[in-house]
Protein backbone atom coordinates (compact mmCIF):
# COMPACT_ATOMS: atom_id res chain seq x y z
CA UNK A 1 0.00 0.00 0.00
CA UNK A 2 1.69 3.85 -1.18
CA UNK A 3 1.01 6.17 1.91
CA UNK A 4 -0.83 9.55 0.71
CA UNK A 5 2.16 11.29 2.37
CA UNK A 6 4.46 10.59 -0.71
CA UNK A 7 2.30 11.64 -3.23
CA UNK A 8 2.38 15.30 -1.99
CA UNK A 9 5.11 16.11 0.31
CA UNK A 10 5.00 19.62 0.68
CA UNK A 11 1.13 19.58 2.38
CA UNK A 12 0.53 19.25 5.79
CA UNK A 13 -1.24 15.65 6.79
CA UNK A 14 -3.25 16.40 8.90
CA UNK A 15 -4.77 13.34 10.25
CA UNK A 16 -1.89 11.60 10.43
CA UNK A 17 -0.19 14.30 12.18
CA UNK A 18 -2.53 14.26 14.84
CA UNK A 19 -2.82 10.40 15.38
CA UNK A 20 0.77 10.40 16.19
CA UNK A 21 0.39 13.75 17.99
CA UNK A 22 -2.47 11.58 20.19
CA UNK A 23 -1.15 8.92 20.79
CA UNK A 24 2.68 10.23 22.30
CA UNK A 25 0.71 12.36 24.55
CA UNK A 26 0.16 9.04 26.10
CA UNK A 27 3.88 9.78 26.75
CA UNK A 28 3.23 13.28 28.69
CA UNK A 29 0.32 11.64 30.40
CA UNK A 30 1.82 8.64 32.45
CA UNK A 31 5.31 10.68 32.73
CA UNK A 32 3.18 13.55 34.05
CA UNK A 33 0.85 11.84 36.65
CA UNK A 34 3.30 8.43 36.80
CA UNK A 35 6.41 10.36 38.36
CA UNK A 36 5.06 11.94 41.12
CA UNK A 37 2.61 9.34 42.33
CA UNK A 38 5.42 6.49 42.25
CA UNK A 39 7.27 8.39 43.95
CA UNK A 40 4.97 9.28 46.89
CA UNK A 41 3.90 5.96 47.14
CA UNK A 42 7.91 4.87 47.67
CA UNK A 43 8.16 7.94 50.00
CA UNK A 44 5.32 6.59 52.00
CA UNK A 45 6.57 3.24 52.08
CA UNK A 46 10.42 4.90 53.39
CA UNK A 47 12.26 4.23 50.63
CA UNK A 48 15.04 6.75 50.68
CA UNK A 49 15.69 9.05 48.03
CA UNK A 50 18.58 7.40 46.51
CA UNK A 51 16.91 4.27 46.18
CA UNK A 52 13.65 5.81 44.42
CA UNK A 53 16.45 7.71 42.05
CA UNK A 54 18.01 4.26 41.19
CA UNK A 55 13.97 2.90 40.25
CA UNK A 56 13.19 5.92 38.20
CA UNK A 57 17.02 5.39 36.22
CA UNK A 58 16.04 2.29 35.33
CA UNK A 59 13.06 4.02 32.78
CA UNK A 60 16.21 5.53 30.97
CA UNK A 61 17.91 2.20 30.88
CA UNK A 62 14.30 0.52 29.13
CA UNK A 63 14.88 3.77 26.73
CA UNK A 64 18.18 2.70 25.83
CA UNK A 65 17.57 -0.66 25.31
CA UNK A 66 14.78 -0.14 23.46
CA UNK A 67 15.72 2.31 20.97
CA UNK A 68 17.44 -0.42 18.34
CA UNK A 69 14.60 -2.32 18.47
CA UNK A 70 11.37 0.51 17.30
CA UNK A 71 12.30 0.31 13.51
CA UNK A 72 12.28 -3.77 13.51
CA UNK A 73 9.52 -3.91 15.14
CA UNK A 74 8.03 -1.93 12.77
CA UNK A 75 9.36 -3.02 9.73
CA UNK A 76 7.95 -6.96 10.97
CA UNK A 77 4.73 -5.67 12.49
CA UNK A 78 3.86 -2.14 10.60
CA UNK A 79 4.06 0.84 12.31
CA UNK A 80 0.16 1.20 13.48
CA UNK A 81 0.02 -2.15 14.92
CA UNK A 82 3.32 -1.69 17.16
CA UNK A 83 1.97 1.44 18.23
CA UNK A 84 -1.08 0.07 19.17
CA UNK A 85 1.26 -3.02 20.72
CA UNK A 86 3.34 -0.39 23.08
CA UNK A 87 0.05 1.47 24.19
CA UNK A 88 -1.49 -1.58 25.52
CA UNK A 89 1.74 -3.08 27.12
CA UNK A 90 2.40 0.37 28.75
CA UNK A 91 -1.09 0.80 30.21
CA UNK A 92 -0.73 -2.69 31.69
CA UNK A 93 2.66 -2.23 33.10
CA UNK A 94 1.38 0.90 34.65
CA UNK A 95 -1.81 -0.42 36.43
CA UNK A 96 0.67 -3.66 37.52
CA UNK A 97 2.15 -0.97 40.01
CA UNK A 98 -0.96 -0.98 42.12
CA UNK A 99 -0.96 -4.77 42.46
CA UNK A 100 2.87 -5.14 42.92
CA UNK A 101 3.49 -4.67 46.75
CA UNK A 102 7.56 -5.56 46.76
CA UNK A 103 9.76 -3.02 45.87
CA UNK A 104 12.33 -5.04 43.53
CA UNK A 105 9.12 -5.83 41.17
CA UNK A 106 8.60 -2.11 40.24
CA UNK A 107 12.49 -2.38 38.55
CA UNK A 108 11.04 -4.75 35.74
CA UNK A 109 8.20 -2.96 35.87
CA UNK A 110 9.21 0.36 34.93
CA UNK A 111 11.74 -1.08 32.70
CA UNK A 112 8.39 -2.35 30.29
CA UNK A 113 6.53 0.68 30.85
CA UNK A 114 9.49 2.49 29.50
CA UNK A 115 10.44 -0.27 26.76
CA UNK A 116 6.31 0.82 25.13
CA UNK A 117 6.58 4.20 25.78
CA UNK A 118 10.31 4.36 23.73
CA UNK A 119 8.75 2.83 21.36
CA UNK A 120 6.01 4.87 20.94
CA UNK A 121 7.98 8.56 21.10
CA UNK A 122 10.33 6.68 17.95
CA UNK A 123 7.38 6.05 15.88
CA UNK A 124 5.43 9.18 16.44
CA UNK A 125 8.49 10.93 15.55
CA UNK A 126 8.87 8.83 12.55
CA UNK A 127 5.27 9.85 11.73
CA UNK A 128 5.47 13.15 12.27
CA UNK A 129 8.35 13.98 10.53
CA UNK A 130 6.74 11.79 7.45
CA UNK A 131 3.68 13.98 7.69
CA UNK A 132 5.38 17.31 7.77
CA UNK A 133 6.59 19.96 5.04
CA UNK A 134 10.27 20.71 5.79
CA UNK A 135 9.54 24.49 5.76
CA UNK A 136 6.96 24.04 8.65
CA UNK A 137 8.68 20.64 10.68
CA UNK A 138 9.24 23.63 13.50
CA UNK A 139 5.71 24.46 13.67
CA UNK A 140 4.42 21.24 13.64
CA UNK A 141 6.89 19.91 16.54
CA UNK A 142 6.00 22.81 18.40
CA UNK A 143 2.39 21.70 18.06
CA UNK A 144 4.31 18.35 19.21
CA UNK A 145 5.62 19.63 22.01
CA UNK A 146 2.80 21.48 23.22
CA UNK A 147 0.61 18.54 23.41
CA UNK A 148 3.02 16.45 25.10
CA UNK A 149 3.56 19.43 27.22
CA UNK A 150 -0.32 18.93 27.53
CA UNK A 151 0.06 15.79 29.20
CA UNK A 152 2.29 16.89 31.17
CA UNK A 153 0.45 19.07 32.83
CA UNK A 154 -2.65 17.18 33.00
CA UNK A 155 -0.87 14.59 35.01
CA UNK A 156 0.38 16.60 37.75
CA UNK A 157 -2.83 18.50 37.92
CA UNK A 158 -4.97 15.14 38.10
CA UNK A 159 -2.57 13.73 40.73
CA UNK A 160 -3.32 16.41 42.90
CA UNK A 161 -7.22 16.37 42.65
CA UNK A 162 -6.79 12.57 42.99
CA UNK A 163 -3.98 12.28 45.21
CA UNK A 164 -1.89 8.82 45.74
CA UNK A 165 -4.20 6.67 47.74
CA UNK A 166 -6.19 3.86 45.87
CA UNK A 167 -6.64 1.61 42.53
CA UNK A 168 -8.03 5.31 40.81
CA UNK A 169 -5.34 7.42 39.41
CA UNK A 170 -3.81 4.09 37.99
CA UNK A 171 -7.64 3.53 36.21
CA UNK A 172 -7.43 6.81 35.53
CA UNK A 173 -4.43 6.46 33.74
CA UNK A 174 -5.17 3.21 31.79
CA UNK A 175 -8.59 4.17 30.78
CA UNK A 176 -6.89 7.84 29.16
CA UNK A 177 -3.99 5.36 27.86
CA UNK A 178 -6.34 2.89 26.07
CA UNK A 179 -8.31 5.97 24.47
CA UNK A 180 -5.14 6.97 22.70
CA UNK A 181 -5.09 3.88 20.43
CA UNK A 182 -8.64 5.30 18.50
CA UNK A 183 -7.13 8.43 16.44
CA UNK A 184 -4.04 5.65 15.66
CA UNK A 185 -6.35 3.22 14.43
CA UNK A 186 -8.67 6.18 12.49
CA UNK A 187 -5.44 6.88 10.60
CA UNK A 188 -4.15 3.54 10.10
CA UNK A 189 -4.21 3.87 6.24
CA UNK A 190 -1.91 7.09 6.07
CA UNK A 191 0.63 5.34 8.33
CA UNK A 192 4.39 5.70 6.70
CA UNK A 193 6.19 2.78 5.90
CA UNK A 194 9.51 1.95 6.80
CA UNK A 195 11.21 -0.02 4.01
CA UNK A 196 13.07 -3.41 4.94
CA UNK A 197 17.19 -1.70 4.15
CA UNK A 198 16.34 0.89 6.95
CA UNK A 199 16.49 -1.89 9.22
CA UNK A 200 19.27 -3.23 8.11
CA UNK A 201 21.47 -0.88 9.78
CA UNK A 202 21.03 -1.76 13.63
CA UNK A 203 24.21 -0.12 14.84
CA UNK A 204 24.84 2.73 12.80
CA UNK A 205 22.78 5.61 14.62
CA UNK A 206 24.91 5.37 17.44
CA UNK A 207 27.65 8.07 15.26
CA UNK A 208 24.79 10.42 15.10
CA UNK A 209 25.35 11.05 18.16
CA UNK A 210 29.03 12.63 18.02
CA UNK A 211 27.79 14.15 14.59
CA UNK A 212 25.29 16.50 16.04
CA UNK A 213 25.98 16.78 19.67
CA UNK A 214 23.96 20.11 20.34
CA UNK A 215 21.17 18.39 19.15
CA UNK A 216 21.81 14.73 21.15
CA UNK A 217 23.33 16.20 23.92
CA UNK A 218 20.27 18.79 24.21
CA UNK A 219 17.57 16.16 25.06
CA UNK A 220 20.25 14.36 27.18
CA UNK A 221 19.87 17.36 29.38
CA UNK A 222 16.28 17.59 28.97
CA UNK A 223 15.95 13.77 30.02
CA UNK A 224 17.64 14.19 32.67
CA UNK A 225 16.35 17.61 34.56
CA UNK A 226 12.62 16.48 33.16
CA UNK A 227 13.04 12.88 34.83
CA UNK A 228 14.91 13.80 37.93
CA UNK A 229 12.97 17.02 38.61
CA UNK A 230 9.45 15.47 38.09
CA UNK A 231 10.58 12.06 40.13
CA UNK A 232 11.95 14.00 43.16
CA UNK A 233 10.22 17.19 42.97
CA UNK A 234 7.40 15.82 45.32
CA UNK A 235 9.84 14.54 47.98
CA UNK A 236 11.82 18.16 47.61
CA UNK A 237 8.80 19.96 48.17
CA UNK A 238 7.79 18.19 51.16
CA UNK A 239 11.31 18.54 52.80
CA UNK A 240 10.78 22.68 51.93
CA UNK A 241 7.15 22.35 53.36
CA UNK A 242 4.87 22.00 50.78
CA UNK A 243 2.03 19.79 51.22
CA UNK A 244 1.69 17.02 48.80
CA UNK A 245 -1.30 19.09 46.78
CA UNK A 246 0.70 22.26 46.58
CA UNK A 247 4.26 20.54 45.14
CA UNK A 248 1.55 18.58 42.38
CA UNK A 249 0.38 22.27 41.05
CA UNK A 250 4.07 23.75 41.14
CA UNK A 251 4.44 20.25 38.80
CA UNK A 252 1.67 21.41 36.45
CA UNK A 253 3.05 25.18 36.64
CA UNK A 254 6.16 23.78 34.89
CA UNK A 255 3.49 22.16 32.01
CA UNK A 256 1.20 24.69 31.50
CA UNK A 257 5.14 26.76 30.75
CA UNK A 258 5.40 23.94 28.25
CA UNK A 259 2.15 24.34 26.97
CA UNK A 260 2.60 28.47 26.38
CA UNK A 261 6.05 28.60 24.53
CA UNK A 262 6.45 25.10 22.64
CA UNK A 263 4.31 26.49 19.41
CA UNK A 264 6.03 29.93 19.24
CA UNK A 265 9.65 28.55 20.21
CA UNK A 266 8.99 25.86 17.23
CA UNK A 267 7.79 28.74 15.07
CA UNK A 268 10.62 30.54 16.09
CA UNK A 269 13.27 27.73 15.17
CA UNK A 270 11.93 28.06 11.36
CA UNK A 271 13.14 31.37 11.16
CA UNK A 272 16.55 31.94 13.33
CA UNK A 273 19.94 31.20 11.18
CA UNK A 274 21.54 28.95 13.46
CA UNK A 275 19.00 27.05 16.33
CA UNK A 276 22.45 26.60 18.07
CA UNK A 277 21.99 30.38 19.57
CA UNK A 278 18.18 29.61 20.64
CA UNK A 279 19.31 26.12 22.45
CA UNK A 280 21.64 28.47 24.13
CA UNK A 281 19.35 30.82 25.38
CA UNK A 282 17.02 27.92 26.55
CA UNK A 283 20.16 27.07 28.80
CA UNK A 284 20.72 30.30 30.43
CA UNK A 285 17.07 30.30 31.79
CA UNK A 286 17.13 26.70 32.91
CA UNK A 287 20.38 27.44 34.71
CA UNK A 288 19.43 31.44 36.09
CA UNK A 289 16.13 29.44 37.39
CA UNK A 290 17.88 26.35 38.57
CA UNK A 291 19.84 28.78 40.86
CA UNK A 292 17.00 30.85 41.68
CA UNK A 293 14.81 27.98 43.46
CA UNK A 294 16.09 27.75 46.90
CA UNK A 295 15.75 31.47 47.43
CA UNK A 296 12.08 31.50 45.91
CA UNK A 297 10.79 28.82 47.62
CA UNK A 298 9.50 30.28 50.84
CA UNK A 299 7.19 32.30 48.08
CA UNK A 300 4.65 29.81 47.00
CA UNK A 301 3.23 32.07 44.12
CA UNK A 302 6.76 33.49 42.88
CA UNK A 303 8.03 29.88 42.66
CA UNK A 304 5.47 28.83 40.39
CA UNK A 305 5.45 31.94 37.95
CA UNK A 306 9.67 30.75 38.54
CA UNK A 307 8.20 27.36 36.95
CA UNK A 308 6.02 28.39 34.61
CA UNK A 309 8.69 30.08 32.90
CA UNK A 310 11.94 27.50 33.97
CA UNK A 311 9.72 24.96 32.36
CA UNK A 312 8.79 26.38 29.01
CA UNK A 313 12.37 26.84 28.33
CA UNK A 314 13.59 23.69 28.95
CA UNK A 315 11.01 21.78 27.45
CA UNK A 316 11.90 23.94 24.09
CA UNK A 317 15.43 21.93 24.94
CA UNK A 318 13.35 18.63 23.19
CA UNK A 319 11.43 21.18 20.43
CA UNK A 320 14.82 23.09 19.36
CA UNK A 321 16.75 20.23 19.74
CA UNK A 322 14.81 17.89 17.51
CA UNK A 323 14.23 20.82 14.69
CA UNK A 324 17.94 21.48 14.56
CA UNK A 325 18.23 17.53 13.71
CA UNK A 326 15.87 17.75 10.93
CA UNK A 327 17.58 20.87 9.65
CA UNK A 328 20.92 18.78 9.26
CA UNK A 329 19.88 15.51 8.16
CA UNK A 330 17.21 14.04 5.61
CA UNK A 331 15.93 10.69 4.66
CA UNK A 332 17.67 7.75 6.66
CA UNK A 333 20.37 9.50 8.32
CA UNK A 334 17.05 11.68 10.29
CA UNK A 335 15.95 8.50 10.94
CA UNK A 336 19.02 6.94 12.12
CA UNK A 337 19.68 10.27 14.23
CA UNK A 338 16.47 10.11 16.12
CA UNK A 339 17.25 7.12 17.09
CA UNK A 340 20.38 8.45 18.93
CA UNK A 341 18.34 11.85 19.64
CA UNK A 342 15.81 9.36 21.74
CA UNK A 343 18.90 7.05 23.11
CA UNK A 344 20.32 10.43 24.41
CA UNK A 345 17.27 10.86 25.80
CA UNK A 346 17.16 7.77 27.68
CA UNK A 347 20.82 8.19 29.10
CA UNK A 348 19.24 11.76 30.44
CA UNK A 349 16.99 9.55 32.26
CA UNK A 350 19.36 6.84 33.85
CA UNK A 351 21.71 9.39 35.03
CA UNK A 352 19.29 12.76 36.22
CA UNK A 353 17.05 11.10 38.54
CA UNK A 354 20.39 9.50 40.53
CA UNK A 355 22.01 12.54 40.41
CA UNK A 356 19.61 15.00 42.24
CA UNK A 357 18.61 11.82 44.27
CA UNK A 358 22.51 11.63 45.30
CA UNK A 359 22.56 15.12 45.48
CA UNK A 360 19.52 15.58 48.08
CA UNK A 361 20.95 12.74 49.94
CA UNK A 362 24.34 14.00 50.48
CA UNK A 363 23.46 17.89 50.59
CA UNK A 364 19.91 17.94 51.47
CA UNK A 365 17.39 19.93 49.90
CA UNK A 366 20.02 22.13 48.12
CA UNK A 367 20.92 19.39 46.62
CA UNK A 368 17.65 19.25 44.09
CA UNK A 369 18.88 22.78 42.43
CA UNK A 370 22.63 21.96 42.40
CA UNK A 371 22.31 18.35 40.34
CA UNK A 372 20.31 19.90 37.94
CA UNK A 373 22.48 23.32 37.38
CA UNK A 374 25.52 20.67 37.09
CA UNK A 375 23.57 19.30 33.45
CA UNK A 376 22.70 23.19 32.29
CA UNK A 377 26.22 24.63 32.95
CA UNK A 378 28.01 21.54 30.87
CA UNK A 379 25.71 22.46 28.31
CA UNK A 380 26.04 25.61 27.63
CA UNK A 381 30.08 24.79 27.72
CA UNK A 382 29.25 22.85 25.23
CA UNK A 383 27.00 24.92 22.98
CA UNK A 384 29.13 27.91 23.48
CA UNK A 385 32.53 25.80 22.14
CA UNK A 386 30.68 24.34 18.89
CA UNK A 387 29.46 27.66 18.02
CA UNK A 388 32.72 29.59 18.24
CA UNK A 389 33.95 30.56 14.67
CA UNK A 390 36.77 28.08 14.35
CA UNK A 391 34.34 25.20 14.49
CA UNK A 392 31.16 26.54 12.59
CA UNK A 393 32.41 24.09 9.60
CA UNK A 394 31.05 21.39 11.43
CA UNK A 395 27.06 19.93 11.64
CA UNK A 396 26.74 20.88 14.87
Amino acid sequence: MHSPLTKDPDKLHWLPISAAISSISVVGIAIGLGMPLLSVILESRGISATMIGLNTAIAGVASIVAAPFATPLAVRFGVVWTMLSMILLGAIAFVGFYFVSSFWMWFPLRAILHFALTVLFILSEFWISSSAPPRQRGFVLGIYGTVLALGFAGGPWLFAQIGSQGFLPFGITFVLVALAAIPVLAAWRESPAIHTGDAEQPKSFIRFIWLVPTATAAVLVFGAVETGGFALFPVYGARIGYSESDAALLLSMIGLGNVMMQIPMGMLSDRVSDRRHLLLLCAVIGLIGTLLMPHLMSNWHIMALLLFLWGGAVAALYTVGLAHLGSRLTGRDLASANAAFVLCYGLGMVVGPQAVGIGMDLFGTNGFGWSLSFFFAAYIVLVICRTLPGMRHRIG
